[in-house]
């Protein structure tokens, strides 16, 4: 097997697992109820950038300064980036039954704690882009020269700090700062195009002065070409992933009905069964 198939297996066997670990946690999260739908759209991208391009480290290194940050801005998605870091190491399988129970470090929204490898906050929409830029513009003046990756969702666009952190980036010749937009068509309440219709992201990025490129937001193929080309060294870096809200299971894709609900032990028996055979 060639090194780049290897890495390709690597990541969906990474993919495969959140996955699982995703089901698992909103399983036992019971009647306090999950974010399934947002999380699983991101699964791969997260795959890519936590079993492949980001450096860092093992949970011992946390506090290893030069390693690359991520910031969840969609934090309800957090099934997605507990799993990640659960699959590196730094939460354990206990940890993640605790999710969404009382007192757990591990709630619906990310709570910074730098032991489990949670480095930011993330509640309200809109923030993380900020957070992102001031860690990047930090990165370059302390010459840390790590690289900074911010996932955000396509309803959370509807924010008016994401474009005027947008806006910012590019005068500060961010090109160590990294936007996924995680473009799966729906928010909360229904679809993008009904309740506040985002047109043409790609063309609405690059006029804020970005190097843009739109993919398939669930190719690990297109993920790992993406991060391993070389951009434009002045600008910042926007990534339009298109995706599938409720990737994974046939119950939940394109549902929007699974942007936050319960898993029952039928749904959730279903859910293994599906990934057993590979779907």
């Amino acid at each position: 097997m060639s090194f780049e198939k290897k890495n390709i297996e690597k990541i969906k066997l990474f993919s495969k697992n959140m996955r699982k670990k995703i089901l698992q946690m909103a399983f036992d999260a019971g009647a306090s109820s999950a974010h399934f739908g947002g999380a699983l759209s991101i699964v791969e991208i997260l795959a890519t950038l936590f079993s492949y391009k980001m450096n860092i480290k093992k949970k011992k290194d946390i506090g290893w300064d030069s390693r690359d940050r991520f910031i969840l801005s969609k934090g309800h998605a957090c099934l997605a980036y507990y799993s990640s870091l659960n699959l590196k190491g730094f939460i354990s399988d206990e940890d993640l039954k605790t999710f969404e129970k009382d007192n757990s470090s591990l709630a619906g929204h990310p709570v910074k704690n730098k032991k489990l490898g949670i480095d930011f906050s993330n509640g309200s929409l809109g923030m993380g882009l900020s957070i992102g830029i001031g860690l990047a513009i930090s990165s370059k003046k302390r010459k840390k020269l790590f690289n900074t990756y911010v996932v955000i969702g396509d309803g959370e666009c509807n924010e008016g700090s994401v474009w005027e952190a947008a806006m910012a980036a590019p005068k500060f010749e961010l090109d160590n700062l990294n936007v996924i937009i995680d473009r799966n068509n729906f928010q909360q309440t229904g679809s993008n195009k009904e309740i506040m219709d985002l047109g043409n992201l790609s063309e609405k990025w690059k006029s804020f002065g970005w190097n843009v490129t739109e993919i398939d937001g669930h190719s690990l193929n297109d993920l790992k070409n993406y991060f391993d080309t070389k951009k434009d060294n002045t600008k910042p870096n926007a990534l339009i992933a298109n995706t599938i809200k409720g990737k994974g299971f046939s119950f939940s894709e394109n549902n929007n009905a699974w942007h936050h609900s319960v898993i029952t032990k039928s749904i959730y028996e279903l859910g293994i069964e599906e990934l057993k055979n590979g779907n």
